[in-house]
């Protein structure tokens, strides 16, 4: 018989090897021990862009704390709303604000955004094109509490969406510099958000943010890696382990799914004799891998090969975040392991 999902031993117990996790584990930092972080960088940058601009309102579902608002809500209390356990009424009290000339920062779990709110998204804001943030917590696998609280859907289903854009970032510097960024950007927006003590990783390479286009920020002549999100992080990481091997591995970042920079993704898919990795924190049906793929298709561009790192069509396992990176392929070990047995197949 196969032990409930739920059932702790399968979870916790990592070998003779490895340390012990306890149930944090379910929650913990995506960052590496040794890595630099920084604390709630959406909270801040919010709560600063917010001295300058008095349009902007903080809108939550009970989730303040979670979603890193708190920040918000403390430097500008009174421009902030907790609305209660009502992702539906969230976002219909969001529209109205936006008719009323304010810009709300609506916070939220995504699973709750896009499988509780979804039609109130889609006809009261987007189709309004009316000018609504959405960013929310818990993306993907970013959290061991199982499929009531993983959202590896998402994607998915806000990339059919019309007048919607959707961004991805890799880390704390990438969403800080998104936030002003999105509020200059007339119209509606879904962010996924990583929270907490949110890693550090593309000062390293003098990245820039700019909404709707893709950056490189390594180069390598055997494989592409096409990542977004935290992937880019694991896809960093990766690479640097692979060189070691003597495996040159490129990275394409795509912090905007949508609208897609197919521009730059055919420009570094023309490139040499290469093998295209899609890299991200999502179900492989549906999101950036099967975008870039009908990109390529429709401009009949025909790398080596190509492949996908993404979570399976199904419904995960709950338990710890290292354990579920590693049984689902997207911790930097399983990424690597890949490339090298797609390389020597």
């Amino acid at each position: 018989m196969r032990r409930s999902k739920y059932s702790r031993p399968d979870f916790l117990t990592q070998g003779e090897d490895r340390p012990r996790l306890t149930t944090s584990a379910m929650i913990a930092s995506i960052a590496g021990p040794d890595q630099p972080t920084r604390p709630a960088p959406f909270g801040h940058a919010l709560a600063a862009l917010a001295q300058t601009d008095d349009r902007i309102v903080g809108m939550s579902a009970d989730l303040a704390k979670y979603t890193d608002l708190h920040v918000f809500r403390s430097a500008h209390p009174d421009r902030f709303y907790q609305m209660g356990m009502a992702e539906q009424l969230l976002m219909m009290a969001a529209a109205g604000m936006a008719r009323e000339g304010f810009q709300p920062w609506v916070t939220t779990y995504a699973v709750f955004a896009s499988r509780r709110a979804y039609d109130f998204i889609c006809l009261a804001i987007a189709e309004e094109m009316l000018d609504v943030k959405i960013v929310c917590a818990l993306p993907g696998l970013t959290t061991g509490y199982g499929p009531s609280h993983q959202a590896t859907e998402d994607l998915a289903m806000f990339r059919g969406m019309p007048n919607l854009t959707i961004i991805d970032p890799c880390d704390a510097l990438e969403i800080e510099q998104a936030v002003p960024a999105i509020a200059a950007h007339k119209g509606p927006v879904y962010m996924r958000l990583l929270r907490g003590n949110v890693p550090l990783v593309l000062d390293e390479y003098g990245y820039t943010f700019e909404l709707g286009k893709a950056k490189l920020l390594r180069g390598g002549r055997d494989t592409l890696v096409i990542s977004t999100g935290l992937m880019t992080m694991r896809a960093l990481e990766a690479a640097k382990a692979l060189q070691k091997d003597g495996v040159d591995v490129a990275v394409l970042h795509v912090p905007t799914i949508k609208p897609l920079d197919e521009q730059a993704i055919l420009a570094e898919c023309r490139k040499q004799n290469r093998l295209v990795v899609v890299a991200e924190n999502h179900t492989v049906i549906g999101g950036l891998g099967e975008a870039v793929a009908a990109t390529l298709m429709r401009s009949d561009v025909r790398p080596a090969g190509f492949r996908q790192i993404g979570l399976p069509d199904e419904f995960l396992d709950a338990g710890a975040l290292p354990t579920l990176h590693d049984r689902y392929g997207l911790s930097t070990n399983s990424i690597a392991a890949s490339i090298r047995r797609w390389l020597d197949a």
